[in-house]
């Protein structure tokens, strides 16, 4: 079993869906991806149930409009929350994101593109690998305070570069797809043209004061190469 990312503790998910075809074999991969998940099926337990550490939240509920349960969790505290429900109009994703969500995922999904989901929302408002404190050669990022240094000199990034950085120095000398960075970084699954991730990359390799820092691999993606 693999342990569960951003922190040395278990990461507990509280899945609230009510078709079981969906929920068991959800839980099911998330045990393997070495989270701890319940499962409920109503709105009034997913209310009722212990605090976790990100929810898993369908709309489309028995007892309650999910729209609801999503506000009324946000107002109890700051979990986090991915809506998971078919209601795939722009609408619903805007109501769904207002009321406090921090993703969304829209029926049929793929298990990969759910657990990549999972992975950089708990990466923004968790902190990383417990002290919340990444070292890459003379690279430090603080993920907790959003700060990051190279050499100690202090670095002064834009939150995407913030974002993109701490992405790749997640897996240093890992390469990372451009449809990886887009969907963890800018929250989209645009397929086309990827000018932004380009321009962002430019910025950062400038401030880091040396492009070998960020490797491209033509066709495939980026890497961090550390740099003493």
């Amino acid at each position: 079993m693999r342990a569960a990312p951003c922190d040395d503790r278990v990461v507990r998910i509280l899945v609230v869906e009510d078709e079981d075809a969906i929920a068991d074999p959800l839980a099911e991969g998330l045990r393997r991806e070495g989270f701890e998940v319940s499962r409920v099926a109503t709105g009034e337990a997913a209310l009722a149930a212990p605090l976790p550490d990100l929810v898993l939240l369908d709309l489309r509920l028995p007892d309650a409009d999910g729209t609801d349960v999503c506000r009324q969790l946000r107002a109890q505290s700051d979990v986090p929350i991915i809506v998971v429900t078919a209601k795939g109009e722009e609408v619903d994703r805007v109501v769904g994101l207002e009321l406090g969500a921090d993703d969304y995922v829209v029926k049929p999904f793929g298990f990969r593109e759910l657990l990549a989901r999972i992975r950089a929302v708990l990466r923004r408002t968790r902190p990383e690998a417990g002290t919340g404190v990444l070292r890459v050669g003379s690279l430090e990022i603080d993920v907790r305070a959003r700060r990051a240094a190279v050499a100690d000199r202090a670095l002064p990034l834009t939150t995407k570069e913030f974002d993109l950085l701490a992405l790749l120095a997640s897996d240093p000398g890992a390469v990372i797809s451009r449809e990886r960075i887009l969907r963890e970084v800018w929250n989209t699954e645009w397929l086309g043209p990827t000018k932004t991730v380009d321009v962002h990359v430019a910025s950062l390799r400038k401030k880091l004061g040396d492009a070998r820092w960020i490797e491209t691999v033509r066709g495939v993606g980026l890497r961090l190469a550390p740099q003493p």
